[in-house]
Formats: C-alpha cells, structure tokens, sequence
C-alpha cells in the first residue's frame, strides 16, 4: 500500500513519494486518513476522493495530524498520473480545492516551464478557499495560492524544490515574457484610445463635410438673392 507504483519514474532523481520528507511521510502512512480512504485508490476514485475535500492544509493540530489535502498529495505522487490528468485537476471550474491538489502536484513534480505558464493562470484565480493552519483557519484565494507556489520555499509543511528564475528561462527563449494582467488591461486601455481617437477623427471629418456642405449652399442662396435683386 505504501510503495511506488512500478510504472512511475524518478522525480528530480529521486523516488516521487520521497519530495515528501520521511518523518512526515511516515505520518501520512499511520493516519486513518491514508488508511481508509487511499487505500486501493486509481486515477478514477482519486478525483473522487479530492472532490471531497474542503480545505487545503499541511498537518495541524497538537499531534500534527496530516490532513486529507496532503494524503491525496502523498497518493498523487505514489501513482504518478498521467500530465493530462493533472491538467485536467488543474484547469478544472468547478472544484477548487481540485485545481488546488492539482497544482501543488504540478510544483512538485514539474519542469520550470511547465509550471510558470500553469501557475500564472492561476494568479487570475480569486475563488476563495479554506486554508487549515496548524492552529486555526484562514481564508485565502486561488492566486494567492499560486503566488506562495511560486515563490516560497514551503507549503503545507512539504519543501518545494528549487524554482530557476524566470527571467533566466525569458534569457534563454525558453519562456515568452510574461504579461501581467496590469500590462493586459493597460494594453485594452490604449486600445479603446486609439478607436475612440478613430471615432473622433470620424465626427471631425463628418463635421467638416457638414460645414461645407453648408457653406456652399448658404453661397448658393446669396448668389439666388443677388441675381432677384439684379432682375428687379
């Protein structure tokens, strides 16, 4: 029950399940948790089981309990998934506290520029989510979530290997430059700008056809008057 599957390969040269530190490994393998509930588990039955979950957490309370989030996170890396089944986790609408395993999974387990382009979706992500501290609750959202996967060196009590900077992937054409949502919304701006700029320069020149238009037939009138005047 505890093993790697004999399909999986090494992650970062190492034994998938062993991204999780032994101590709290062997934590996760005692629970009631991991006992009832992972055991026998395929790719199916997981996204059952991680539909029912309704907070993110590492381990908590006085005992350190490891929660259900990192028991599915634990079973994830026992099996290995296919990426399509994380993608799947991850660019799920419905369930967020899915996309939230799956991208735990994802930081765990992928290359730099799999995870920048993933994890950068997700900072446009404000769904709320429940986050279990060791003591106590917080409320966070999605990008928030995204934001401490992508720049801290833990969460939920697990290390997180070593992210290259972005800009080194950007230095090397392995990544495009990013775009912030700032940068998208201020690009629109210009944009509505420059058409109503167009629009503008549209009713200026309608108005200046009107105001020959007029010109010539107040023109036209004076030379009809001057030629009655002349007659008479």
């Amino acid at each position: 029950m505890n093993t790697t599957d004999v399909g999986a390969t090494n992650v970062h040269g190492v034994n998938p399940q062993h991204l999780v530190e032994k101590i709290l490994r062997n934590r996760i393998y005692d629970c009631m948790y991991w006992k009832e509930q992972c055991f026998g588990l395929t790719e199916e039955t997981l996204v059952e089981k991680a539909i029912e979950l309704t907070y993110i957490a590492g381990h908590f309370g006085g005992n350190q309990q490891p929660s259900p989030f990192l028991c599915l996170l634990l079973k994830m890396l026992q099996m290995q998934p296919d990426m399509e089944v994380v993608m799947t986790f991850i660019e799920n609408g419905d369930y967020k506290y899915v996309t939230a395993l799956g991208a735990m999974y994802l930081r765990l387990t992928g290359k730099p520029v799999e995870i920048y382009p993933v994890l950068e979706n997700l900072l446009a992500d404000y769904r709320k989510v429940r986050f279990r501290k060791t003591i106590g609750w917080e409320v966070m959202h999605m990008d928030e979530v995204a934001d401490l996967l992508l720049r801290e060196e833990y969460f939920c009590n697990i290390a997180l290997p070593r992210l290259v900077d972005r800009y080194q992937l950007e230095a090397m054409n392995l990544l495009p430059k990013r775009k912030s949502a700032l940068d998208e919304a201020l690009m629109s701006d210009d944009d509505d700008d420059m058409a109503d700029s167009d629009d503008d320069s549209d009713d200026s020149d309608d108005d200046d056809e009107e105001k020959k238009a007029a010109t010539v037939a107040i023109d036209v009138k004076v030379d009809d008057d001057s030629d009655s005047d002349a007659a008479a």
